[in-house]
């Protein structure tokens, strides 16, 4: 699979010849007759890192993106009771990295928010099957929902916590792969980096308390299987939630031993963003502690 939102890599665009852009132009077009779309998914798919223009062609062109969405739609039933089969995932996956393309998009980003398309993925998230094409499934929606988080927009953080995201994010940050645990943690991580979602998750107890005691969780699953970059993801999780004022004087409580500790030591070695990162963190739940007895 292409590379996911939040997680290092760069794609390279590469200039392409007349003949070249005249199969994309022709691909679109095949998006919107049924005997030839899978095919015409599964080649965009393969091109959409190398022609940089992909997005505002995809969602202007006519009836594609509603071809895109009746790819998702179609395997609505086979997601309960599970029947995916993994022909059916890599399908509908090719045609949630074409959605991905354009949510990343500057020119179509607004747009693609607009028209409420992130919730059509939501179903995806909700399941629970740990079956690889589920598996796969989740993950390549979770890339196009940390496709719209990782280019820091209010909008697109507004849009998210009118939603279910939260919620679906923590569910597979306990129950998903690795990989789906870190771009899950990521998408709360650009949440909480935006001052509102800050707020919103720091406004009840009960939100707070469902977030950290997710990300508890998945400390404590770290100390039997490290894993330096879900790591890095959930200290600024807690860093960030130390800025709030509430958020930082329960965290004197909850926040886990082993971020307490030199249990990650190991795992901290050579990474000194994160480094900075849990002490900055430890510095600031100490001062709060001191601030209090004084």
């Amino acid at each position: 699979m292409a590379g996911i939102p939040g997680l290092p890599g760069e794609s390279s665009m590469t200039p392409l010849n007349a003949e070249e852009t005249d199969k994309i132009f022709v691909l679109v077009l095949e998006l919107t007759n049924p005997d030839q779309r899978e095919t015409a998914l599964l080649e965009l798919s393969k091109r959409r890192e190398t022609f940089p223009d992909l997005a505002p062609i995809l969602w202007h062109s006519f009836g594609t993106v509603s071809a895109l969405l009746q790819e998702i739609v179609a395997i609505y039933p086979l997601l309960s009771p599970p029947a995916l089969t993994a022909q059916a995932s890599n399908r509908v996956c090719n045609a949630l990295a074409l959605l991905q393309c354009v949510a990343s998009h500057p020119d179509t980003r607004t747009l693609f928010l607009n028209a409420h398309i992130p919730l059509f993925l939501y179903p995806f998230l909700n399941t629970v099957s740990k079956t690889r094409p589920f598996e796969y499934l989740r993950l390549t929606s979770l890339g196009v929902i940390g496709a719209l988080v990782k280019v820091d927009d209010a909008d697109v953080i507004n849009f998210l916590l009118s939603t279910e995201i939260i919620p679906l994010c923590l569910r597979i940050m306990e129950t998903g792969s690795e990989l789906s645990k870190t771009v899950a943690t990521f998408i709360v991580q650009k949440i909480l980096l935006d001052e509102t979602g800050l707020a919103y998750i720091c406004a009840t107890a009960e939100r707070f308390y469902a977030v950290s005691t997710v990300l508890a969780n998945l400390v404590g699953a770290l100390v039997e299987q490290p894993s330096g970059r879900l790591l890095k993801h959930i200290v600024r999780c807690f860093l960030r939630l130390s800025d709030n004022a509430r958020a930082r004087e329960a965290l004197r409580q909850c926040l886990p031993d082993a971020l307490r500790d030199a249990t990650f030591s190991a795992c901290l070695k050579d990474d000194v963003t994160t480094k900075r990162w849990h002490t900055q963190l430890l510095f600031n739940i100490t001062e709060s502690v001191q601030h209090v007895q004084g």
